[in-house]
């Protein structure tokens, strides 16, 4: 469990330093634009003041051309690719990631895997033919969580049912370590959602209020309201990442607690079974023997008058 929380701190760190470098990088690729952009739109300003008014024709011409311009709006899947920038890239690598890792949990994490129907239906009936040889060599060729609490069990079944349990206690926690450490990224995910997502309201708020700082007079409410949008469109998927990869988290914690127990408990009772068997195998020798004995011993019957 050490081993894997110090990996998921690592890859946290690792991805929050990815996100600081892509808002770095896209800020200081953006500033000189904009302040490009600002000296330009100045020039045309004092340009068009110079130059004489235009004719009315003119005028409905350029009319008509700025209503054709808003009308061809832009798509929304693509606005949002422009908006989300770099951190919306690593907010949709993260993503993917979740979703691969959810999807193999599923499959993985399922009383199934952990106690395979045709491995118990083939141990229940070598148990009734009392072929233990037999079951023995099951246990071993299968390779899940049952088996492996099994094992345990049966390697310290000689010392007794008590040493055998305590055996498969402590592989038990050790497997339950193991399955956490699957599901320990889902609850990285959850955690490191908000904050690249904030790290995106930051990057969108900075960008409009040094718009407002830089534009003396002419300040257009698109350019901020721009910044505002890439603010919140930010937070909202990292917001939409966090939310599932929690809810997951907690359904996968769940279930390894519930398959674990019901494993744990089925291996004690075939354990069980073993000893008793054992038991009875070991105690039959001596009642057959002490029953010849017996008869051996006994004197024979007088003979009649």
């Amino acid at each position: 469990m050490i081993g894997s929380s110090d990996r998921s701190k690592r890859l946290a760190w690792m991805v929050l330093l990815l996100a600081l470098m892509a808002v770095s990088i896209e800020t200081l690729w953006l500033a000189t634009p904009t302040a490009v952009a600002q000296d330009e739109a100045a020039e045309e300003d004092a340009a068009a003041e110079e130059k004489p008014a235009p004719k009315k024709g003119k005028k409905k011409e350029e009319a008509k051309g700025a209503e054709a311009e808003g009308k061809s709006e832009e798509h929304f899947i693509i606005w949002v690719i422009k908006t989300s920038g770099s951190i919306g890239v690593i907010i949709f690598g993260l993503s993917c990631y979740f979703i691969a890792t959810a999807s193999k949990l599923f499959l993985e994490l399922r009383p199934e895997v952990a106690m395979p129907p045709n491995l118990m239906e083939d141990i229940k009936q070598k148990m009734e033919k009392k072929d233990y040889k037999g079951v023995y060599q099951s246990i071993k060729e299968k390779e899940c969580l049952f088996t492996k609490l099994t094992s345990a069990g049966l390697a310290e079944l000689s010392s007794g049912l008590a040493e055998s349990r305590d055996a498969m206690e402590r592989v038990g926690e050790v497997q339950s370590t193991e399955m956490e450490k699957k599901i320990s990224m889902l609850a990285v995910l959850g955690t490191l959602g908000p904050m690249i997502g904030l790290l995106g309201t930051l990057k969108g708020m900075i960008a409009s209020f040094s718009q407002i700082a830089r534009s003396d007079a002419g300040l257009k409410a698109s350019e901020v309201a721009e910044g505002i949008s890439e603010a919140l469109l930010l937070t909202f998927e990292g917001v939409a990442l966090s939310v599932p990869a929690i809810y997951f988290f907690a359904i996968f914690k769940n279930r390894v607690s519930s398959i674990l127990a019901n494993t744990m408990f089925s291996a004690d009772e075939f354990v069980k079974k073993l000893a008793q068997a054992a038991k009875a195998a070991a105690s039959a020798p001596k009642q057959s023997s002490a029953s010849s004995a017996s008869t051996v011993t006994s004197p024979p019957p007088a003979p009649k008058a």
